[in-house]
């Protein structure tokens, strides 16, 4: 197994995907698209897992290597391996299966409750997410493109204001709107990019739940990376 991540700007990191790997041992390669790494070769890695960022699947024409990207998703996914799109990876998986994605009516933006579907609740790895005697789970959310749900694919997960918010492609392919993999560390951080919300609220929050936030993403990775 080797496991290849996919970053599109500097700030949006691995997170606890990394804390997973280096405690399972599992080798992996991070490639900054941003910085113009070199994108490794198809045989190079097992699981791809592409991460977040604030440019959109819209503006390829401002970000070239994001047409690269997507032709990597694509032969992963053609070549049966794992996936996993989160935030702007996920609208990337959208955009591989044929799905519109596009900009929402507003940004969607801190420590929120997603509901998950029937479909979320009986899937191995998103039902992990959920609350305890609960069909929501708790995710720190900052997007304000959405995506159409690509065809043949089960819908996992919902909010309100982004219907949405997960869906699995055959039984290898995630895609999450929404972040698992951050740390207070990287939401401080972010915050500070993105002034006007309510800092103290947010920072407590990270804080308050990041224990069993944590743990839960953690299952969902044990499932991802069998």
């Amino acid at each position: 197994m080797h496991v290849l991540i996919i970053k599109n700007v500097f700030t949006e990191g691995p997170g606890t995907i990394a804390d997973y790997l280096v405690a399972e041992k599992i080798p992996y390669t991070i490639c900054d698209l941003s910085i113009g790494d070199t994108m490794p070769a198809q045989g190079s890695f097992t699981h791809l897992i592409i991460m977040g960022g604030p440019m959109a699947v819209y503006e390829m024409n401002r970000y070239s290597y994001l047409v690269n990207e997507a032709r990597l998703i694509k032969a992963a996914i053609k070549a049966k391996k794992h996936v996993l799109g989160v935030c702007l990876g996920a609208q990337m998986v959208a955009h591989v299966l044929g799905a519109k994605v596009y900009p929402g009516q507003k940004k969607e933006i801190g420590w929120l409750e997603v509901a998950l579907t029937p479909d979320g609740m009986s899937d191995p790895l998103i039902s992990e997410l959920a609350l305890p005697d609960k069909n929501t789970a708790q995710v720190f959310q900052w997007h304000g493109d959405t995506f159409d749900l690509p065809l043949n694919t089960a819908w996992l997960a919902s909010s309100d204001l982004f219907p949405n918010q997960a869906f699995r492609h055959t039984d290898r392919v995630y895609a999450l709107q929404f972040h698992i993999e951050v740390t207070p560390a990287i939401v401080l951080d972010w915050m500070a990019q993105e002034p006007g919300f309510d800092f103290a609220s947010i920072t407590a929050e990270s804080e308050k739940i990041f224990h069993a936030y944590r743990e839960r993403a953690m299952k969902f990775y044990r499932g991802f990376f069998r």
